[in-house]
């Protein structure tokens, strides 16, 4: 039985940045460790990750609004030509799901180098990628709490749909998301 697409709720401030938080700086020695560490934080914040992002477009969009939408709309056809590649080719599907980091590399490598042609660079690189960037900073730096850490279970064994656990399943993170 399939479930619905639940968005998770906000959290906090404080658990999201601010008192409660807590962070430290991840051992990049341990890559299946660090992984972890960003998949399951990925999934518990992506309410307050979705509105930052939000937050921060909202602002470039004022400020550079037709080469925000180019950028966002090379962006969004890389992702999904890469997602249907992905599907419909084997080899792809198996590249996508040994080198995770390096497909994402290669979404945002494409959409970079049609933008540097079609001249967006600037807004590409402080309106899209930007804020990506600071995401899997504070993923990769917040430390899991108990709360987080049920949360993931319950979206690592169907229980609760999100969308940041479709969005990591279509990167072929799935089995990484709960561990």
């Amino acid at each position: 039985m399939e479930k619905n697409v639940q968005p998770p709720p906000l959290r906090s401030l404080d658990d999201f940045i601010l008192g409660s938080a807590r962070f430290a700086v991840p051992d990049i020695r341990n890559f299946e460790r660090l992984n972890n560490r960003i998949i399951n934080n990925l999934l518990y914040y992506q309410s307050n990750y979705f509105l930052s992002v939000i937050i921060f477009l909202a602002v470039v969009g004022y400020v550079q609004p037709m080469q925000l939408f180019l950028g966002a709309t090379v962006v969004t056809l890389a992702f999904l030509g890469f997602v249907w590649a992905a599907e419909n080719q084997a080899s792809v599907r198996r590249f996508r799901r040994t080198h995770p980091s390096l497909s994402l590399t290669a979404i945002l490598g494409a959409s970079y180098l049609f933008l540097t042609v079609l001249g967006g660079v600037a807004v590409f690189l402080f309106g899209i990628a930007f804020p990506i960037l600071l995401v899997l900073i504070h993923a990769s730096v917040r430390l899991r709490s108990l709360k987080n850490k049920l949360e993931n279970k319950l979206e690592s064994i169907g229980l609760k749909r999100t969308p940041m656990g479709l969005l990591l399943e279509a990167l072929g993170q799935e089995q990484e998301a709960g561990s």
